[in-house]
């Protein structure tokens, strides 16, 4: 990516805030579509960041931080360079001196979080915990500021008295950062609790550098004129939005909000075309949908257990098919070319028995998988425990494994999105080599299986009888704190 200047104003901007779970590169492209001028990511914690190698995806036009685990832990691209801030969960400046390094070249700003009041970050020193140290705030920002070339701010909460949120302020901007957000709440409060608009205003007044306003969401802002009240409220340069833009990304657009449906289902292709982990577009939907949670369609979206099922809860099965088919031809494009760097396996296979299959999560029963299966099998017949060997094409990052059974090596040819995918795709190539159950749906399923079904079902209070009296349960959880007044368990704050 192109490196760009470090002129990022924080003057009269519409800003989304950083929020768990919810800020990932699919909300954040979103957000803009709407008409926010600036995005934050998610909180990232340092220690995490700092284990990720940078890797540029030529499939999807990313550039993407992946941990040693091979999950992506941050994805940007060049459409959001010159609007998105990261930010950081960070207690030391030197570590938060190396993330910001690791990430200049393909973010607007940098941002320590220093007001997030849950136990997560606070236990770790970071978050609101900074508050009780401004000797460690100040080191940290003017390290950050001397060290990075992006334009630095944090994010604070008020403290409980105004004259200590003042006097810490004035020390945060001799650091030479160019803004800071207030969050005008107290480290204890919460999103039931009024925000201090008068605290915002009087930080605004005190400080020369751009303030920017937020916790407004629900009581002052549901619809796009309301940011501006909240703005002039508090006399601050700007408006962060947070829940509000949770609920549905359109706060940010001048014309009024767009219908919920709509919102969705483009949120739904950006998840698809950036290969957005199908359990976070989930949680993102399921804040969206609210109350709507037990309608026919929040019932669909309960159940879905991939990208293609969401897809085809709203109605976008063949936007699916057609764009997978096209990142599938793609890489197959880009493994063509370079061979060499393929990664496929070196040894000699001809001793591997191979099949052509994938698992289908949607074919075989909740509660047993082909890995189940085969654990099972080996155990009763006293063989040692499956041993997988799973490998990673460096070039589109897909994923291959071979697993070992009484000696006996097997592998699908087929090359997978996640190692756990992988992992069931070999084991359903050595049960049916072998003439094995592997626990799809309809099929006689073997007589230790029959056994812990009947267990189950004879249980009232078991756990597949506690699915079926409350459908919908998983999906309510992710929002009935936000629907009681309390904050998500996941969010940031």
């Amino acid at each position: 990516m192109i490196e760009h200047s470090l002129s990022l104003c924080y003057r009269n901007k519409l800003i989304l805030a950083p929020m768990v779970r919810v800020g990932t590169l699919p909300m954040r492209l979103l957000a803009l579509d709407y008409g926010a001028d600036i995005v934050y990511c998610e909180e990232l914690i340092d220690l995490k960041m700092l284990q990720c190698k940078r890797v540029v995806n030529e499939v999807l036009s990313t550039v993407d931080f992946v941990a040693p685990d091979d999950r992506v832990v941050f994805r940007t691209c060049e459409r959001e360079q010159s609007k998105v801030v990261f930010q950081m969960g960070t207690s030391d400046a030197e570590r938060a001196l190396a993330v910001a390094r690791l990430v200049e070249n393909d973010v607007a700003g940098i941002d320590v979080n220093m007001g997030c009041p849950k136990e997560y970050s606070t236990k770790g020193g970071m978050g609101a915990a900074l508050l009780s140290d401004p000797d460690k705030i100040e080191k940290i920002l003017s390290t950050l500021v001397k060290g990075t070339r992006r334009p630095v701010t944090c994010k604070i909460r008020i403290l409980p008295s105004l004259e200590d949120t003042l006097s810490l302020v004035k020390r945060i901007e001799r650091t030479g950062i160019a803004a800071v957000t207030v969050h005008g709440r107290k480290r204890e409060e919460r999103p039931q609790h009024p925000v201090s608009c008068e605290a915002i205003k009087a930080i605004a007044e005190t400080l020369s550098i751009p303030v920017i306003a937020n916790g407004g969401s629900h009581d002052h802002i549901q619809k796009y004129l309301d940011i501006e009240d909240f703005r002039q409220a508090t006399a601050a340069s700007s408006v962060m939005v947070a829940r509000a833009a949770m609920w549905n990304p359109s706060i940010f657009l001048k014309e009024g909000l767009r219908p919920l449906e709509e919102v969705m289902q483009k949120y739904i292709r950006y998840a698809v075309q950036y290969e957005n982990h199908y359990t976070n577009t989930k949680y993102c939907l399921c804040q969206m949908l609210r109350e709507q949670l037990e309608s026919p369609q929040g019932r669909l979206l309960h159940a879905a257990q991939s990208s293609q099922e969401i897809c085809e809860a709203f109605g976008l099965g063949a936007f699916y098919e057609e764009t997978t088919r096209e990142l599938n031809a793609q890489r197959a494009e880009l493994l063509a070319r370079t061979p060499e760097t393929a990664g496929e396996p070196a040894e000699d296979t001809s001793d591997v028995i191979k099949m052509a299959v994938k698992f289908d999560r949607r074919a075989y029963s909740p509660q047993i998988t082909p890995k189940m299966c085969l654990l099972e099998w080996c155990r009763k017949e006293k063989l040692a425990q499956p041993v997988y060997d799973t490998v990673q094409r460096p070039l589109d990052r897909l994923f291959c494994s071979v697993v070992t059974v009484a000696e006996q090596k097997y592998q699908s040819t087929l090359w997978d999105k996640s190692k756990k995918l992988a992992e069931q795709a070999a084991a359903i190539v050595c049960l049916r080599s072998r003439g094995l159950p592997e626990g799809r749906l309809g099929e006689e399923s073997p007589s230790w299986h029959k056994r812990k079904r009947e267990a189950t079902d004879q249980d009232p209070e078991g756990p597949r009888a506690q699915e079926q009296a409350v459908p919908g349960e998983l999906c309510k959880k992710l929002f009935v704190a936000l629907g009681s007044g309390e904050e998500s368990p996941l969010e940031g704050w």
